[in-house]
């Protein structure tokens, strides 16, 4: 699997968190710098951001993508509407908490959220 990650780095720990919650192996991680100027225009540094990632438009839509989304909100919606153009569906993402009592702080993968999977449940309310 690839780690899409556009927040902190992730530690050894972490690593083995996600591998246990997706049953597959982290085989490459892209680190994606998401420090975005607020008074310019996100799409086009969002675009700058993806560009940096070397995948054909096959694998965007092939390759098997975990996405560690930036913690601004209003980059996160952007990135997922790019990446459901790019690949044809909405990618997996994870979900990190903070470890309570950590000094320094620190996050734990606790939880892979499938938008796919809530897109589609979703539709099914349209009706």
């Amino acid at each position: 699997m690839i780690l899409l990650n556009f927040s902190h780095p992730f530690t050894p720990g972490q690593l083995a968190e996600v591998e246990k919650l997706t049953g597959q192996p982290v085989e490459q991680i892209l680190a994606l710098k998401t420090h975005f100027e607020q008074d310019q225009p996100f799409l086009p540094q969002l675009r700058l951001v993806l560009g940096q990632v070397p995948f054909t438009p096959e694998q965007w839509q092939t390759a098997p993508i975990l996405v560690n989304p930036p913690s601004l909100n209003t980059i996160t919606a952007l990135l997922l509407a790019e990446l459901h153009g790019r690949m044809g569906y909405f990618p997996p993402i994870l979900r990190l908490r903070p470890v309570e009592g950590a000094f320094p702080p620190r996050f734990e993968a606790i939880e892979i959220l499938n938008l796919q999977a809530v897109r589609d449940q979703a539709r099914k309310e349209r009706y």
